[in-house]
């Protein structure tokens, strides 16, 4: 009798192994950056260095007052690292957005930011700061909205002049949109006295339209109108009219360097003494209450003396570098909107890093412009990495696969 073979038994089912949270978090920042081009490393890697110097250089800078003024040493610094805390993952967010987001939002922006502007001058929520009234205060909350004010006109700019470009060599095309919104963006920064941010402000606008195609000697005329309102807000007031001076004496009289020169003075005098190599860092002499606004509107002199002029030369590279990373993703996009809003952010972002530096080295009269993800301060800090956000939105994906997946689609 032949037997019959017994059937295997099924294996026994075995639970499966939950997968490490390790490996998985990997996957999942390997999925976030899988499609990133090489102009958004750039770009990313340069704004996070510069970040990160500059919280050690507001940490070494401020030190000293923040002791004097609240007992604490790292008060400043605290302060400033909150706001990069903020800016990161607003910066992370603006970068994951689609060019239709900033599309759909840009005038809803613009009109937020400049009510605010206006709640600034016109209401009793806005409050001096160095004799500017360009600071909003909600209870313990305060921050600048001329700062928004910036981000919100790159888009609008872009949306518009966009939109405008099968007719942009028709001056009367450019006048009703451009006039109202612009003029009454930068009157009101300018009423509230803050001068370096109007001067920013133009600069973008005037960016913005070289960028789009619009004819020179259509520029010609808002330069030189620009330039003679400039004049006359420049000597304006008392503080204004000393920097003026300051400026066009070259501060060469050493009678100068106690009063109206003094500011600059203690500048050059902390840059000369960093040398090639600096005096080290957290060494500054300047910082112990000889240089106002060390912190801030004159990091970079700091900047130069703690680290000398390879640490000072080393920003500017990397400033090179922002600029060079935004010049490529500009010619790899097709979207104009896209090429003028980066334009625009480009020319906000080198622009005012190279009014400062300008400020400090002499070369310009102190206008209160901070060095840009550098110097102390909540507003600008978090609106320059947000406008770098929305570069990196820009820059997510290769030309090369958008063509392949237009191919594949079709």
């Amino acid at each position: 009798m032949t037997s019959i073979p017994r059937s295997r038994p099924f294996p026994e089912a075995r639970p499966q192994q939950q997968p490490s949270r390790g490996p998985a978090a990997i996957v999942a920042v390997k999925r976030i950056f899988a499609a990133e081009t090489g102009n958004y490393f750039l770009l990313l890697g340069a704004t996070l260095f510069l970040v990160v110097l500059g919280l050690v250089m507001v940490l070494s800078s401020s030190a000293v007052e923040s002791y004097k003024a609240s007992g604490d040493f790292f008060n400043g610094f605290v302060r400033q690292v909150l706001f990069a805390a903020l800016g990161l993952p607003l910066m992370l967010v603006a970068a994951r957005m689609p060019a239709t987001f900033w599309k759909k939002w840009a005038g809803v922006f613009v009109i937020v930011a400049i009510g605010l502007q206006a709640a600034v001058i016109l209401t009793p929520l806005g409050t001096s700061v160095g004799g500017n009234r360009n600071w909003i205060t909600f209870g313990t909350f305060t921050a600048q909205p001329s700062e928004l004010v910036k981000v919100a006109l790159v888009l609008w700019l872009g949306l518009t002049l966009a939109k405008k470009l099968p007719v942009i060599d028709d001056w009367r095309e450019l006048l009703i949109p451009l006039v109202p919104i612009v003029g009454v963006a930068i009157v009101l920064v300018l009423i509230g006295g803050d001068l370096g941010t109007t001067i920013i402000l133009s600069l973008i606008v005037l960016g913005a339209l070289f960028f789009a195609g619009v004819k020179l000697r259509y520029l010609a005329v808002p330069v030189v109108l620009g330039g003679i309102i400039g004049l006359v807000a420049a000597f304006g007031t008392s503080s204004r009219r000393d920097r003026m001076d300051a400026f066009i004496s070259g501060c060469k009289s050493i009678d100068q360097a106690g009063g109206i020169c003094y500011q600059t003075v203690q500048g050059w005098w902390a840059l000369a003494s960093g040398g090639p190599f600096g005096v080290g860092l957290g060494n500054s002499t300047a910082k112990w209450s000889w240089l106002p606004e060390a912190d801030n509107d004159f990091i970079f002199a700091i900047i130069g003396e703690e680290l000398g002029l390879i640490g000072a030369v080393v920003v500017l590279l990397l400033f090179v570098v922002i600029a060079i990373a935004m010049v490529r993703i500009i010619r790899a996009n097709r979207d104009p909107f896209a090429r003028i809003t980066i334009s625009a952010i480009m020319v906000w972002i080198i622009g005012q890093a190279f009014v400062n530096i300008g400020v400090v080295l002499g070369v310009l009269p102190v206008l209160g412009v901070p060095l840009p993800l550098i110097s102390a301060g909540g507003s600008a800090l978090i609106t320059s990495m947000a406008a770098i956000g929305i570069v990196l939105s820009f820059a997510r994906h290769a030309p090369a696969s958008d063509a392949a997946g237009r191919e594949l689609d079709a």
